[in-house]
């Protein structure tokens, strides 16, 4: 049996799918969900049948997990979600898609969201030219993320970026020299980083 790399590892595997939380390993073939892609545990096949109930409280679960976020935030942002035009699933996901720590993440200048947070908290970044330390804010077309001059910061966001080596979402734009990246546009439903079933997260939180 493959042997566990620690208790993130073994949420990921839970979830059944990559939340990068283990950095840039979830990137390779070392991820634990690829080299055994079922729940952890001696008995894994053995397990029962999950209730309709219980796979719509799963795939919510798992988007929180995955943008390490609790249940307060996440209740917060589906009400944001609703009260936007069009789908509440997918209103909700390109809502959580745009936190400055997630757009930090998937750029390749933190190898984790929980990384990133820290980068945030630590006031490293800059958000339109302002230290900025809310890692919950939702970034707006123009805006743009700068890395603050402390070199040591620097040297290790480029080396975040030479590790990651992971296609950069086309709705940000990043210049890897000045450390700076801009907000093109808005996402869309398919550069969602999460792979869920929003309907079913819905159908949860609205019932």
């Amino acid at each position: 049996m493959a042997r566990e790399k620690g208790p993130k590892c073994r949420r990921c595997r839970r979830e059944g799918v990559k939340l990068f939380l283990k950095g840039a390993r979830c990137d390779t073939k070392k991820c634990p969900v690829e080299e055994r892609p079922v729940p952890p545990g001696e008995h894994a096949f053995r397990r029962q049948k999950v209730s309709e109930y219980g796979k719509r409280l799963r795939e919510k679960q798992k988007v929180k997990r995955f943008y390490g976020i609790g249940e307060r935030q996440f209740i917060r942002y589906f009400n944001m979600a609703e009260r936007q035009k069009g789908s509440t699933g997918v209103n909700l996901l390109l809502l959580l898609e745009r936190r400055i720590d997630n757009v930090v993440h998937i750029i390749g200048w933190a190898p984790s969201r929980a990384a990133a947070r820290q980068m945030i908290a630590h006031g490293h970044l800059r958000l339109n030219g302002r230290r900025h330390r809310s890692a919950s804010c939702l970034v707006r077309p123009n805006d743009t993320i700068e890395v603050s001059r402390n070199e040591k910061i620097r040297k290790l966001v480029t080396d975040n970026e030479q590790e990651a080596k992971r296609r950069r979402p086309e709705w940000v734009e990043v210049d890897s020299e000045a450390l700076v990246a801009r907000v093109l546009r808005h996402p869309v439903r398919d550069e969602v980083s999460v792979e869920t079933q929003e309907n079913l997260i819905v159908e949860f939180c609205s019932r």
